[in-house]
């Protein structure tokens, strides 16, 4: 059993957790926003990610809604993963006007009242972290 809480406390420390002789933890926005993207993962559950970190499942809970409301910022996906984003195609009268304004040279990305535009060179990886962080702020 002790050699499983040393296990865990390195990786831990390796994670950016401060860990004090008391027991008590202070974990990084880093540390935390990690917790949460492995419950992200398929076939991952909270339950199991949060025995990984040594936490309570409901912790590892308050941390996801806090993904959610845009509070926690988690990491980018991996880039030699696939990357999927839903995309919403829709050119209603007022929007249509608008869109002939944007130059052919950029990829514009619409989230609710949000409008990104970015070149046409913008790496596929890049366009997903972008995408993955908006999806992240909303409520």
């Amino acid at each position: 059993m002790r050699f499983a809480m040393c296990a865990t406390n390195s990786f831990l420390r390796s994670l950016g957790v401060e860990i004090y002789a008391s027991g008590h933890r202070r974990w990084s926005d880093t540390a935390k926003a990690q917790a949460v993207a492995e419950t992200l993962e398929v076939g991952a559950t909270v339950n199991a990610v949060a025995k990984r970190y040594g936490i309570l499942p409901n912790q590892l809970s308050a941390w996801r809604r806090q993904a959610k409301q845009g509070k926690l910022l988690l990491p980018a996906p991996d880039a030699d993963a696939p990357l999927f984003a839903p995309l919403v195609v829709s050119a209603g009268p007022e929007e249509a006007a608008e869109a002939l304004t944007v130059p052919n040279e950029a990829i514009r990305l619409i989230f609710g009242e949000i409008a990104i535009e970015l070149p046409l060179q913008t790496s596929a990886s890049r366009i997903a972290e972008i995408a993955h962080a908006l999806e992240a702020s909303s409520c």
